[in-house]
């Protein structure tokens, strides 16, 4: 019963019962010197151990007691060699598992709909990025996963790849065939880095996807605040070792953390990685119970439709999180955030994300029957609500061509500027990022070639009001490219 231990959370209760005089940040001291009011707010337990990493309760940095175990733990329960806790989110730790494996000029395997975070770290890098489509479901506006094909050409043409990066599930709760990915990676001797942001849960529970370790990847980054019961901000980044340098691992994410890491938030990590090893698959299981409840009961409802296993049985869609709820709510005549609003509005519901076509809920174990026939009780409404109104024919969502990259995005990122019109930018090389939602797959990001093919494909999508975002002129009539250098004459 290891995984009943909790060496951090426990160490920290000892040393506040021992209410030292404290002479150390943070300067509040247990709440003594905040404005009273927040103070009351949060109450005297938590600000107990808002600490630091003073000698007795060990350093995130260099580990050697209480963090040290629960980081061993958590290896453990996520069948990990190695698990580090970020109190930077996972975007920290997606950062980490870049800036670990690619050195300037590298090449990375990504696919084109990742997270910011991904981008950033491969301008901070300097490394190139190898751009895979992901599949697009014309039906819904979402774009899934990568296929193994894809992986595998993508391989093919760049057997010097330093990684590949896969997101594992979407946002969206869709998986590929990662298990699969992994083998052609590693046929090459690449190791595979997987965006977990939406999957701490999957590994306890046989209906759901498989988890990056339980595929055999070499690195992930997994969201415990997300969907795992640790508080906003915290995350872990899982390491298997072989391809992957761990201590170079270490010295990344100690660059990219905080030296004031936040005791509350890791001690909540400690807590969630007991909780979920002891109790995940029961909870997995509520969350799948209530989420299917939700799901038949909504696709009862006149013009909504909510994605169940249907949705399986291509490459791209290999399996899903159940938990995941995407309703799809354009037979209703409206946009996902027209109804987003509505709900926010009418029935005090706040939803994960909505788009032009539809609304995205997340069910965990902290959702009740109550909750859900709040929310079915809602769409109900809304579905009477809107009866009469008409869809609008739907703007076709395709897919721009991938630009050569003529820079890498860090060089052009850094790079001088001039700010022109987009309907001249033909040529030049963009410095900005610019999107489409949905389905929210970059058209131009630093680096890349400007093609008249693709300011036609955003001029369409203007047309059709889809949003386009990213640049700095929001009026999308100027575009910032890389300064031209003009010839110094005798």
């Amino acid at each position: 019963m290891r995984q009943a231990k909790t060496p951090l959370f426990s160490g920290l209760l000892e040393h506040a019962k021992r209410n030292p005089i404290q002479f150390h940040i943070p300067g509040h001291k247990k709440g003594m010197g905040m404005n009273p009011t927040f103070r009351e707010f949060l109450g005297e337990n938590a600000l107990s151990i808002d600490l630091i990493n003073i000698a007795p309760l060990d350093d995130l940095h260099h580990p050697k007691a209480m963090i040290k175990e629960a980081q061993e733990l958590a290896a453990e329960a996520f069948g990990a060699d190695h698990t580090f806790f970020s109190v930077q989110g996972t975007s920290g730790a997606i950062m980490a598992m870049i800036m670990a494996t690619c050195n300037p000029g590298d090449k990375i395997i990504v696919p084109r709909n990742t997270h910011k975070s991904v981008m950033a770290a491969i301008i901070f890098a300097g490394a190139m990025p190898i751009f895979i489509h992901p599949v697009m479901d014309e039906r819904l506006g979402i774009s899934h996963g990568i296929t193994p094909k894809a992986v595998e050409k993508a391989l093919q043409q760049h057997p010097d790849a330093s990684a590949v990066l896969v997101i594992n599930p979407t946002y969206f709760g869709i998986a590929g065939d990662l298990r699969q990915i992994v083998r052609i990676a590693h046929n090459y001797e690449v190791p595979v880095l997987v965006d977990e942001a939406h999957g701490v849960h999957i590994h306890f529970h046989d209906e759901m996807p498989i988890s990056a370790m339980q595929a055999g990847a070499d690195m992930a980054a997994t969201s415990v605040h997300k969907l795992g019961g640790s508080l906003t901000q915290s995350s872990i980044l899982n390491v298997r070792e072989g391809l992957v340098d761990v201590n170079r691992v270490k010295t990344v994410l100690s660059m990219l953390t905080t030296t004031s890491t936040s005791y509350i938030l890791l001690a909540s990590l400690d807590m969630a990685r007991q909780h979920l090893a002891l109790n995940g698959h029961q909870l997995a299981e509520q969350a799948i119970r209530l989420a299917n409840r939700a799901r038949d009961l909504i696709n009862e409802i006149p013009r909504l439709y909510c994605v169940g296993p249907e949705i399986l049985g291509q490459p791209a869609t290999y399996a899903m999180d159940p938990t995941k709820v995407l309703i799809h709510v354009r037979d209703l005549g409206i946009t996902g955030w027209e109804v987003e609003n509505w709900l926010r509005e009418k029935h005090r519901i706040e939803v994960e994300m909505s788009d032009l076509y539809n609304i995205l809920c997340f069910v965990t174990a902290g959702d009740t029957e109550e909750t859900i026939q709040a929310l079915v009780g809602a769409l109900r409404d809304l579905s009477v609500e809107f009866s009469h109104a008409q869809p609008e024919e739907r703007p076709k969502i395709s897919l721009p061509k991938i630009p050569v990259v003529s820079l890498s995005p860090r060089d052009a990122f850094y790079a001088e500027t001039e700010t022109i019109p987009l309907e001249e930018s033909a040529g030049r090389i963009i410095t900005e990022f610019l999107m489409v939602y949905p389905p929210g797959i970059p058209i131009f990001l630093p680096g890349e070639v400007i093609t008249e093919d693709n300011i036609e494909y955003i001029q369409q999508n203007i047309r059709a009001g889809l949003p386009v975002q990213g640049p700095e002129d929001e009026t999308l009539r100027t575009i910032k490219v890389v300064k031209r250098q003009t010839a110094i004459s005798g």
